[in-house]
């Protein structure tokens, strides 16, 4: 049994997360820490989890515990660790941007996207967890980078739910202001591209277009949908081969024949991708649930190659269709 605690576990992503844990058959959740809701019972903040713990809120750490995930607010996450006075022997996760592009002071932080660093996250003590829209980008490029396939700029126009801007957003989290609406924001600029950019130039190393990314914000609460093309002169019917190969070892990577819709990966820790060809442009379509593939369900999905569990463990949830 591995026994693992959250800090920082009052936001949307902490939430999702109690919640995969609390259901994870090889784990038992020793604490939650948030010192600005100590003592308020879980369900207090997360009330879709009345009746499914009697935890609450603590101020503490348990320095006993095998893995400890961070759900802190950005730029936080080196300070609590170094203040935290967590044994080396404690594995750690971080859901923040912190440690992306790479470590700080003794920590060594292994980028945890696993359908690209999969053998190098099963010996890792510490993961930076990738950001949603990252996620759901690179997956859909990933293939191509490891084929040095990508030979033009990529466009992006991506749709994200409110819950992609946290607890403690601004007014246009607010569903007065989301409902019968959607806005551009961060257009070519999102903090997600130097992640993502990394990663593809680690794997094609002579590629040096740019990603000329849109960031929508939609009146929906979850999810994101990607919509990505590129200039190529090669077949469909060649990259989809591409595809299916790279991804036949990679549980949560579904390739679908038909144009999908944002509901078939609500509640999971899928990514649908779906490619098709338009003349010279092809298109590839990538949906995730930011809060599950985009965050606290990868983290698992992370923490199992970790302890060499089977990936999946704990994370087999139909989507939320209808």
């Amino acid at each position: 049994m591995i026994n693992a605690g959250i800090i920082g576990g009052a936001g949307f992503t902490g939430g999702e997360l109690i919640r995969i844990l609390l259901g994870h058959p090889q784990v038992k959740l020793c604490f939650v820490q948030s010192r600005s809701q100590q003592g308020k019972n879980i369900h207090e903040l997360h009330p879709d989890l009345l009746g499914e713990t009697k935890l609450t809120f603590c101020a503490e750490i348990d320095k006993g515990v095998d893995i400890v995930f961070l759900c802190t607010e950005h730029g936080k996450s080196a300070r609590i660790l170094e203040e935290s006075g967590l044994p080396d022997t404690v594995k750690i996760i971080d859901l923040s941007q912190d440690f992306r592009l790479g470590g700080k002071g003794k920590y060594h932080f292994i980028y945890g996207l696993p359908e690209v660093n999969r053998d190098k996250i099963k010996k890792a003590g510490y993961i930076a967890n990738p950001g949603c829209f990252a996620t759901a980008i690179q997956l859909a490029l990933l293939p191509l980078a490891t084929h040095n396939l990508l030979r033009s700029e990529v466009h992006v126009s991506a749709l994200t739910g409110s819950t992609g801007a946290g607890v403690l957003a601004d007014i246009t989290t607010h569903f007065s202001w989301r409902s019968s609406n959607v806005s551009v924001y961060k257009p070519f600029r999102h903090q997600h591209l130097a992640e993502i950019n990394k990663t593809l130039r680690e794997l094609q190393t002579d590629w040096n277009q740019p990603i000329r990314f849109l960031p929508f914000r939609g009146n929906f609460t979850r999810g994101i949908f990607a919509a990505l093309y590129m200039q190529t002169e090669k077949d469909l019917a060649e990259f989809l081969k591409i595809y299916s190969r790279y991804y036949a070892a990679h549980p949560f990577v579904v390739l679908s024949e038909t144009n999908p819709a944002l509901k078939q990966v609500i509640n999971t820790n899928k990514c649908i991708l779906y490619l098709e060809k338009q003349e010279d442009q092809l298109l590839i379509i990538s949906i995730i649930d930011n809060l599950i593939k985009g965050a606290a369900g990868q983290a698992v999905q992370n923490m199992n190659l970790m302890f060499g569990l089977d990936e999946t463990c704990g994370l087999r949830f139909k989507a939320q269709a209808f």
